[in-house]
């Protein structure tokens, strides 16, 4: 147990450091202002536009880093910090959004994939630390039986969560992949904008690595616990 303590303080340090080190490089290259004078909003919609795709709305939301893309509703939603700015940052997000819309049209796999399990994530999410603590509290009273069935049935929500974290990696590195080649092939920004476009998209994503290991590491020591109760 306390080598799992160790990783999982190790992993929030980690956390901590890249979720820090992003809101730092995302204020920093909001300093540099594009030399095309482009909004957020509209380097989300021209980017659309030359994909083919005209059947998305670019709209404002609430909040600081909210930004995502919405296939439900067909929305690539911009932060305010975003929608209206006209740097760097807000580039680079607006086109990664827009690179989530583009995987969405083309029908990119993983996204399909991710798309299809969220609704048992959704679930998951919300169960699975409840069922875990069942089963612990019935074998701490002697039910090992039914305890340890439940504590498995938790084990594997908790692991649909893991996997979410992990089919979720692939779709934003592609995002980002897709969004920095347009944003260069296109000529939207000068090489000093892509490069800070690049490295803030970087650190991003970065966050979807830890929180990807965090769940992994958390899984691991469920199942460890599970292996400890039945010797």
């Amino acid at each position: 147990m306390g080598g799992y303590y160790l990783l999982a303080g190790i992993i929030f340090l980690v956390s901590m450091f890249v979720s820090n080190r992003l809101k730092s490089k995302f204020k920093k290259y909001s300093k540099i202002q594009l030399k095309n004078g482009m909004s957020g909003k509209e380097i989300a919609e021209k980017m659309l536009a030359d994909n083919g795709i005209y059947d998305v709305e670019v709209v404002s939301v609430r909040g600081q880093l909210t930004d995502h893309y919405n296939p439900a509703t067909k929305t690539v939603n911009l932060s305010e910090s975003v929608y209206a700015q006209r740097n760097a940052a807000a580039a680079a997000v607006a086109a990664h959004e827009c690179g989530h819309a583009v995987q969405h049209a083309q029908a990119y796999s993983w996204l399909t994939l991710r798309s299809q399990i969220v609704p048992a994530v959704g679930f998951s999410s919300k169960m699975s630390n409840f069922v875990i603590m069942g089963g612990l509290i019935l074998m701490y009273f002697g039910n090992d039986g039914l305890g340890s069935l439940l504590f498995l049935a938790g084990i594997g929500l908790f692991a649909m969560t893991t996997i979410f974290t992990f089919v979720t990696l692939p779709v934003e590195f592609d995002a980002s992949n897709r969004a920095l080649a347009w944003l260069e092939s296109s000529h939207m920004v000068t090489q000093e904008e892509h490069a800070g476009a690049k490295d803030a998209l970087k650190w991003a994503a970065r966050t979807y690595v830890v929180a990807a290991l965090g769940s992994l590491a958390t899984l691991l020591y469920f199942v460890s616990m599970f292996m400890g109760g039945r010797d």
